[in-house]
């Protein structure tokens, strides 16, 4: 059988009793919007991370979205962000009329640069919003001590990272604002799309609750501009009963992304993990030159590999005359070129990953 990039067959194996059930309650009662489900998805999530509330919305990239809206940046603002990383970073900026600034990125972690902010920042600067890419966060602490010294609001774009931590705190809790994805393929998934806001602060929390429901205070009152951002009652039902062996997942996540690095150890370089940082491995990436040719050679043994990213988002059409670029990102533009990430989930076997590094060692003598 063929090595599958992400197993979530596997992983519906393991828990289908559990999301079976849970699927069946909701098709029992019916409320497929805003049903019980929602509530009690947003209170364990919340306990998970350490925030105060959560919000469960339609994506990640609402998640991103409904966090710059409550915040009120509009056009004329500016939000420091990386050009690498998913275009739906840079998109919700654009959304809302406000302009991406891109710094560089960290050669070894392939996370923005906390070094370069700074000098990045204008008096147009509202937000800095990190990506904790790959599943490990940025340098938080820097970031955000950088933020409060400017007045900014920090949005942590947790798309890839639910379940790692900084410093003993867990991702989606770093910040004033943290946001993540529920997409099938990250860490902790649903069958569809889906998200989450996370957030400490009373008033954050009650704009972005009225933001996701067309900026209702109460029915069919608006007191401001809104979305239709909610997340819907079946998907939220799926991540409850994925909640049940997350942590085990986690726990999975961490020595299988370690047994990666201890294979592959002076045969090719590996996203660094940082001191005081751990990743839940969204994807396993590794820096490859004469990627095509690898990529090719893994292909035909059998081996799925995947690119996150490789068009560094001031390249891409629609963003070059919208975003503003800081001091150069070569960094960025050169990893574009050398990443590439092999197959990671909780529920591939040591098998599967002894046959992938074999089959890369192969590829890499080319």
């Amino acid at each position: 059988m063929a090595i599958q990039f992400i197993d979530l067959k596997a992983q519906y194996q393991a828990l289908k009793s559990s999301i079976d059930a849970r699927i069946h309650k909701v098709l029992d009662h019916g409320q497929y919007i805003m049903g019980p489900e929602v509530a009690e998805l947003e209170s364990k999530l919340a306990e998970y991370t350490g925030a105060r509330y959560c919000i469960t919305v339609a994506s990640g990239t609402e998640a991103l979205l409904i966090a710059l809206m409550a915040l009120d940046i509009k056009p004329g603002d500016e939000v420091i962000t990386t050009p690498f990383t998913f275009v739906a970073t840079a998109e919700v900026i654009a959304l809302v009329g406000a302009t991406p600034v891109f710094v560089d990125i960290e050669s070894d972690t392939c996370n923005i640069d906390a070094s370069k902010i700074e000098a990045a920042l204008t008096p147009r600067t509202r937000a800095i919003m990190p990506v904790s890419l790959y599943g490990q966060p940025a340098d938080m602490e820097e970031i955000n001590a950088i933020a409060a010294r400017h007045g900014l609001t920090v949005i942590e774009d947790a798309a890839q990272s639910f379940g790692a931590e900084y410093k003993g705190e867990k991702s989606c809790n770093l910040s004033t604002i943290g946001c993540t994805s529920f997409f099938p393929s990250k860490p902790l998934g649903c069958y569809g799309d889906g998200g989450a806001i996370f957030t400490s602060d009373d008033g954050l929390a009650r704009a972005m609750r009225e933001i996701r429901v067309h900026g209702q205070e109460k029915r069919y009152v608006h007191t401001r501009i809104g979305v239709g951002g909610r997340m819907d009652t079946l998907q939220c039902a799926v991540v409850l009963a994925k909640l049940e062996r997350f942590d085990g997942e986690v726990e999975r996540r961490l020595k299988l992304g370690g047994r990666y690095n201890a294979l592959l150890a002076g045969k090719v370089q590996t996203v660094t993990q940082r001191s005081g940082r751990t990743s839940v491995f969204a994807q396993f990436t590794v820096f490859v030159d004469s990627r095509k040719q690898i990529e090719e050679q893994l292909k035909a043994a059998g081996v799925p590999t995947a690119v996150h990213y490789p068009v560094p988002l001031h390249l891409q059409p629609a963003y070059k005359a919208l975003c503003r670029v800081h001091g150069g990102v070569p960094v960025a533009e050169s990893m574009s070129g050398r990443v590439m990430s092999l197959p990671m989930s909780a529920d591939i076997t040591q098998g599967d990953q002894s046959q992938i590094v074999s089959a890369l060692e192969a590829a890499l003598k080319l």
